[in-house]
């Protein structure tokens, strides 16, 4: 249960104000379809982040174990830091040849690929080193970020709240790498 919870708080935390909000927002306001674009991002999280913890498991029996505590909490700490950074606001684009299912699922996976919350799957892979509690819980904070965002968000959206949040789940990246070296 702590990889699930451990997955689900920081992906959820770490997602708000991510450029990944940013589309789903603007995926919405193309579409005005939620349900279609909501299925897209989980598949894409859903297969994104699966590789993502494979990845991280496959580094967690390569890598010698007393090097494996140093590397996670620097990654950790890493991340956190990288969380102070905001996101630049990315267009979607004028094509949508797809309809906004495969869209979503296309944009958002690529989206993803380097993303800080990728990143951070595989940290918490090496950490907990359970595939499925992680990528549920990765999966269900991905959600649990964008789902607001994809009814409501462009209603109650301000800059104050995301600066505040980029820099709790910097704080809780932070602590979570302090953790793993201690």
């Amino acid at each position: 249960m702590d990889a699930f919870l451990s997955s689900t708080l920081l992906v959820a935390l770490g997602e708000i104000g991510d450029k990944t909000q940013l589309l789903s927002l603007a995926l919405v306001m193309r579409y005005r379809k939620p349900w279609p674009i909501l299925a897209g991002v989980i598949v894409a999280t859903l297969v994104n982040h699966g590789i993502s913890v494979w990845f991280g498991d496959w580094l967690a029996d390569a890598i010698p174990a007393n090097w494996l505590h140093w590397i996670l909490g620097l990654s950790f700490i890493a991340l956190g830091l990288w969380m102070l950074i905001p996101d630049k606001d990315e267009e979607v684009g004028d094509k949508y040849r797809f309809g906004p299912f495969l869209t979503s699922l296309v944009l958002f996976f690529i989206a993803e690929i380097g993303d800080k919350t990728q990143v951070a799957t595989v940290a918490l892979a090496v950490r907990f080193q359970e595939f499925w509690p992680v990528l549920l819980g990765t999966t269900t904070g991905m959600i649990a970020a964008n789902l607001p965002v994809i009814w409501v968000a462009h209603r109650l959206a301000s800059e104050r709240f995301e600066v505040w949040a980029h820099r709790i789940s910097a704080a809780l990246f932070i602590a979570f790498g302090v953790w793993a070296l201690i």
